[in-house]
């Protein structure tokens, strides 16, 4: 895995292809290895670019409160490593919010957005207050409890034992430390609705049919905001649908990335 440096820490990528550059930012607790089945075959005419967050995978730690602005920085410094002046930019779930909160920094360096299985409101008390318990949680008992409580949460009785199995075993490898932040980071973010209902580009807005996190009412809502936004919906997938049923995932964004 190829390394930039950052402010003198490491960040890691994966990158595949080539085309378009497409970035796509991982969800929580995660990192890059969550878009294995993309990474092993990218799309056609796809430069694709797969950071590891701070603290996550085999990126360096930052301390304090991963923030989505936080990491859209870091995604941006990456593109400037890379010299690459715009990219369609995605992510799922919490990677999704990243997406959003790089649109929000710097607009211009976004030529279309792909959001699967998250949305633009910001948390509510209640919400904070159960991010600030996994945090705590997590730093007291490590990942594993956490990994043990989401993982029937995040994929769809539908999912391969095999595919389980790894999510379970990668959320597991996470540094509490690195969870918790983004964790608390999560808690932070602002109301996404305003930047994207100004964004003039393309979006695809995916999600899982069976999703119990991000279900498709919100997907309806999150596309309802954006204006060239189209929505795809997974059968049979839940919040992971890129590992659950990449196949169709791949169906769904096919056609919209070969348009661009």
């Amino acid at each position: 895995m190829p390394t930039v440096t950052i402010s003198g820490r490491a960040l890691h990528y994966e990158e595949r292809g080539s085309g378009t550059p497409l970035l796509l930012l991982h969800g929580f607790p995660f990192s890059a290895e969550s878009y294995w089945p993309q990474l092993d075959a990218p799309p056609k005419g796809v430069r694709l670019i797969v950071p590891d967050h701070r603290g996550f995978g085999q990126s360096a730690p930052v301390p304090g409160v991963s923030t989505m602005e936080a990491l859209a920085d870091d995604a941006l410094a990456l593109l400037d490593a890379l010299a690459i002046p715009q990219a369609v930019v995605g992510g799922v779930s919490m990677g999704g919010y990243v997406a959003i909160a790089l649109t929000r920094r710097d607009p211009g360096r976004v030529k279309a957005l792909l959001l699967i299985d998250t949305q633009a409101s910001a948390d509510d008390e209640a919400g904070k207050a159960r991010r600030e318990q996994v945090a705590k949680d997590v730093e007291a008992n490590g990942v594993g409890p956490l990994a043990e409580s989401m993982l029937p949460k995040l994929l769809s009785p539908n999912t391969a034992p095999e595919v389980k199995a790894r999510v379970d075993a990668m959320m597991r490898r996470q540094s509490p430390q690195a969870v918790a932040a983004a964790s608390r980071g999560m808690a932070t973010r602002t109301d996404g609705k305003d930047i994207l209902s100004r964004f003039g580009g393309p979006c695809l807005v995916v999600v899982g049919e069976l999703d119990v996190i991000t279900p498709v009412e919100k997907a309806k809502a999150l596309a309802g905001i954006v204006p060239q936004a189209q929505l795809a919906i997974v059968p049979g997938a839940g919040h992971l649908p890129n590992l659950e049923a990449p196949r169709a995932f791949e169906k769904a964004t096919g056609a919209f990335l070969s348009a661009l």
